[in-house]
This record gives C-alpha cells, structure tokens and sequence, in this order.
C-alpha cells in the first residue's frame, strides 16, 4: 500500500515543511498573514479533490507534477494525507 505520509516526505515536504528554509510554507504565511496556516499538513480547509488539482496543475509558483513523479495511486494517497484534518465549514 502506497504511503501518503511518504509521498509528502518526498515530494512536498522540502518546499512546504514547518520551519525556515521551506518556499511553499514562506509563501502561504505571506499571502495569509497567520489566518491560515501556512504549513500544508496542519490545514483544515483542503480537500482531497484540492490537492489532486493543484499537484496535477500547479498553483501560484507550485510547478506542476507529472503521472511520472507522481503516479495516481501515490496521489490518491498524498491528497488523502493532506487533506486529513478537512473540516466542512
């Protein structure tokens, strides 16, 4: 079974990690001003369906990842990691 928690580490956690060092996370704490949080995995708004789009199409200066790095189970699985925590407003 593919691991989301692994295909995070992998792929998304250099840019969008906790910390200093980690262009995703820096950016999302500019355009949310602290509203939202910035580090991906903590978020409560992101659904699966969300995180396919913006892996598959890229968002703001996120490049887009192919079915090469990327397969669709992993994404399955990363977006499911991701989006863990959504709540329904």
């Amino acid at each position: 079974k593919v691991s989301g928690e692994k295909v995070y580490e992998r792929w998304c956690a250099p840019c969008h990690a906790a910390g200093p060092g980690h262009p995703g996370t820096q950016s999302l704490e500019a355009k949310y001003g602290g509203k939202t949080p910035a580090v991906i995995t903590e978020r409560t708004d992101l659904t699966p369906q969300i995180v396919t789009t913006f892996v598959r199409q890229g968002v703001l200066m996120m490049a887009p990842f192919r079915k090469t790095e990327i397969s669709d189970a992993e994404l399955a699985a990363l977006s499911a990691y991701v989006a863990r925590n959504f709540r329904k407003p």
